[in-house]
């Protein structure tokens, strides 16, 4: 008989903080939703909480803080050698808040996903909430991206869609944004697990082998797209 974790995709996952995404994929694992072996959980800091949660899940964890570098290609230099060790076939940011090189980008390139908490191309950087609620938006949203030297950049594979409410805050419109994307990435992570989802040589997303000219679109409601 096959061995099941012999299908299952290699992963590193980076964290900068608490780690919600994380546990979102570390639970659609345990779930048998997600065929992916958790290799390592990094973090850039030590404090991050969501580092706990990977240890509670048995998961192997490393810090790579960048305060002790002297630049950014140096920190790049020292978090690649620290995620080539564990061999992964697909690297996740998940809340990773550092802006990577050139090179370490190229290093890993179709094989490293991010989670944007805003509908691609509009609002990419920071503080992605109040400026969607500054700019008057009625639907706001996350997107996953394969990353590229372009921060926020790459291309969308797969978004959600929420409305802003009249009364909506920046922090009341970011927990129901987050809420659906610990739906959203753990579907397009799948994707990529199960070979569908791939990054050509051209820089373009395809899934089932066909372009995507426009990101899929997931219900807030339904689990995945049709």
């Amino acid at each position: 008989m096959s061995d099941p974790a012999a299908s299952t995709l290699p992963v590193v996952i980076l964290i900068s903080g608490r780690g919600s995404n994380l546990q979102a994929i570390i639970d659609a694992v345990a779930h048998g939703k997600l065929p992916v072996d958790i290799r390592a959980v990094i973090s850039n800091r030590p404090d991050a909480t969501g580092l706990q949660g990977a240890t509670q899940a048995g998961i192997a964890t490393a810090v790579v803080d960048h305060t002790r570098y002297k630049d950014r290609q140096a920190f790049d230099q020292a978090l690649q050698t620290c995620i080539d060790q564990y061999q992964p076939a697909l690297v996740i940011l998940a809340g990773f808040m550092r802006i990577l090189s050139t090179d370490f980008v190229a290093h890993y390139r179709g094989r490293l996903l991010n989670i944007h908490p805003s509908l691609l191309p509009d609002f990419p950087g920071l503080n992605t909430h109040q400026r969607a609620l500054d700019a008057g938006c009625e639907i706001h949203g996350a997107s996953v991206h394969f990353v590229t030297a372009d921060v926020d950049g790459g291309p969308v594979v797969l978004q959600t869609r929420i409305p802003v409410h009249v009364r909506d805050t920046a922090d009341s419109l970011a927990a129901r944004v987050l809420q659906q994307e610990h739906q959203l990435y753990p579907l397009a992570i799948r994707w990529f697990a199960e070979h569908r989802l791939t990054l050509s040589e051209n820089g373009q997303a395809l899934l089932d082998g066909a372009i995507l000219a426009e990101p899929r679109q997931l219900s807030a409601t339904a689990e995945e797209p049709g």
